[in-house]
């Protein structure tokens, strides 16, 4: 079974200013003279995280740790069933290709059908803890991604900030690391969301 870890997937929306269409008019028609208008630029702040940072195993979200221990070790015996049965795949498959030659025909069939009977059964059984690996993570997880969200919330009003682009997922030219708050967000959120919260267990 594939150990998956989490991606912190914080969607930000970053609003740009789009230039005007332009509107084909007929030809010899004048233009429309459109009236004055003043037009109010409100004055933005933007600043910077990288969400990629929060799965740092010594210096993220404490939490998120906590949560991947939790649950690797819920899984542990589905993983530990996987490798037993792997290895007795490959003990069964040496076997066959060493007496295949001198033993019983029948025997050698036997053992090859029960080699094939244990891929099967090491194929269904690593698909079924894959997707209950998956469903337990997204259920285990979903919970301190909307505290995420709502803490990164409180953080940007607080401060002021109109607009956190989450530099992980947008491709950046270049930003001053004057605007990146994701240290100054991980220390905070740590501090009031301690690593030692309890987990639901597993039904």
């Amino acid at each position: 079974m594939k150990k998956y870890q989490l991606i912190a997937a914080m969607a930000f929306v970053v609003v740009a200013v789009s230039p005007a269409f332009t509107q084909t008019r007929p030809a010899g028609t004048a233009p429309a003279t459109a009236a004055p208008q003043n037009v109010v630029i409100p004055e933005s702040k933007i600043a910077l995280i990288y969400s990629d940072a929060f799965l740092d195993t010594k210096t993220g979200i404490a939490k998120f740790n906590s949560l991947m221990t939790t649950l690797n070790r819920e899984f542990q015996p589905r993983q530990t069933e996987l490798t037993q049965l792997q290895q007795q795949i490959q003990t069964l498959d040496d076997d066959v290709k060493k007496t295949s030659a001198v033993a019983d025909p029948k025997t050698i069939q036997a053992k090859v059908d029960q080699l094939e009977q244990k891929k099967k059964d090491y194929q269904r059984k690593g698909e079924d803890a894959e997707a209950a690996y998956k469903r337990r993570q997204q259920e285990i997880f979903a919970p301190l991604q909307d505290d995420i969200g709502r803490a990164l919330e409180a953080f940007a009003k607080q401060r002021g900030i109109n607009v956190i682009i989450d530099g992980s997922r947008i491709p950046l030219v270049y930003a001053a690391d004057s605007i990146d708050i994701t240290r100054s967000f991980i220390n905070e959120f740590n501090s009031k969301n301690p690593a030692t919260a309890s987990v639901t267990p597993q039904k």
